[in-house]
């Protein structure tokens, strides 16, 4: 059996853990108390995510992933590949439209409240913050979506056919 290598394990498992904390806290803020504080952490962790899925690509672009199973056939394996490239192009686009949308509040936008982070330079009514505001309600449907049959693929392969794909993550 072939693993992933520790860095991209644990980059793998800490994003999971974020991304889907930070879809459940998108999905439930305004059912939320506005005293728990749940935006500005909600923002946080989008940024966290997006700092790490920089981190990410460079890794995968410098450490080749191991190679899917021979026996597995092509049509899945094209399907783990498009699955993987809107992953990483979600990881990116989200985040990233949170914070243009951000960028043309008034609130400052900072990090776990230890720093500020600079704003983009856009307006409320600037068409690239209305483009991003739409992304980032629509798009947490399509990552949740992905989510649960990249979860169901693995728990597949781990569970029906038994063979070692889950295991090269875990």
């Amino acid at each position: 059996m072939t693993r992933y290598t520790v860095v991209a394990r644990a980059l793998h498992w800490i994003m999971a853990a974020l991304i889907i904390a930070n879809l459940v806290l998108g999905f439930a803020h305004e059912a939320l108390p506005r005293d728990w504080g749940v935006m500005p952490l909600h923002k946080s962790i989008g940024l966290t995510v997006l700092a790490l899925t920089v981190c990410r690509i460079v890794w995968r672009l410098t450490h080749r992933p191991p190679f899917l199973p021979k026996e597995m056939p092509g049509w899945e394996k094209s399907a783990a590949h498009v699955t993987h490239l809107a992953f990483y192009a979600l990881m990116l686009v989200v985040p990233l439209s949170g914070w243009i949308m951000t960028s043309a509040g008034s609130r400052p936008l900072t990090w776990f409240a230890l720093f500020d982070v600079p704003k983009f330079a856009v307006g409320r009514e600037d068409a690239l913050t209305s483009l991003a505001h739409e992304s980032h309600e629509l798009l947490p449907w399509l990552w949740s979506a992905l989510l649960l049959l990249h979860i169901g693929a693995a728990l597949r392969h781990h569970l029906v056919l038994k063979d070692d794909v889950l295991r090269r993550m875990t």
